[in-house]
């Protein structure tokens, strides 16, 4: 998986690229991460990348010219690149998303910064717009990173085990189960006793029925759009009926 990130600001990106899974997929060439700075590809003297809203109002806007310019010279190795805005106007940024980008062979990011980008650049170049949430951040850098991060975990390889992406909270569109480790009681409390047990169905049994107990209290609007067998259905109902006792 390859990953260009067009910036302002690309030693930000030093501490969270080099630490971890994604040093290590990066060390295994397994993800491949390049960094372009905006500013370089600026005409003048001063490098402007930046200049006031035609109609006026506060802030600025990221001139189309070094955009352009830095995102046609990555297009020259990257011929197949999805280019992505990340800005709040776009779609919200989830795990079925993540799983989406991870099927492509090359993303191209720019991290949109203070009013936006020129709009020509938009229509020009980008193929997507992603947003973390329903709020502002200083500049698209973090979510640059959050999009690398969770999509890197997709690869296959990027995790000691492929299970582990699997399990995760989301993947199947559940909160992920409670874990436990050594020791086998801390501070009064205990692990519970299937998960000692060895018998390994029962314990994907117990898992399973966690995740959807924890999904329906914690965040029961997931359940909508969550892949339910008739068990976890039946499951669901009795955790309802329950409740209404």
């Amino acid at each position: 998986m390859k990953f260009d990130i067009l910036t302002l600001f690309p030693d930000m990106f030093a501490g969270p690229f080099g630490e971890s899974i994604i040093r290590r997929a990066v060390e295994r060439e397994l993800i491949d991460i390049r960094l372009h700075a905006i500013r370089d590809y600026a005409y003048d003297k001063h490098k402007t990348t930046d200049d006031y809203p035609y109609g006026g109002g506060a802030g600025m806007v990221m001139k189309p010219e070094p955009l352009a310019a830095c995102i046609e010279r990555v297009t020259v190795d990257r011929p197949v690149a999805r280019v992505i805005l990340t800005t709040p106007k776009g779609r919200p940024f989830g795990q079925a998303l993540a799983a989406e980008l991870a099927r492509e062979e090359e993303l191209l990011i720019i991290c949109g910064r203070y009013e936006g980008v020129d709009e020509r650049v938009r229509e020009l170049f980008v193929d997507d717009e992603i947003s973390l949430g329903d709020f502002v951040l200083t500049g698209g850098e973090m979510a640059a990173m959050v999009i690398v991060d969770a999509v890197s975990r997709l690869v296959p390889g990027v995790l000691g085990s492929d299970e582990s992406a699997t399990d995760d909270s989301f993947s199947d569109g559940l909160l992920e189960y409670p874990q436990y480790t050594r020791p086998p009681e801390f501070r009064g409390f205990g692990v519970p006793d299937i998960l000692l047990s060895g018998n390994h169905r029962e314990i994907a049994r117990w898992r399973r029925h966690k995740a959807l107990e924890r999904t329906w209290l914690k965040r029961p609007d997931l359940l909508a759009e969550a892949r339910l067998s008739e068990e976890d259905r039946k499951y669901l109902q009795g955790l309802e009926r329950s409740e209404e006792r």
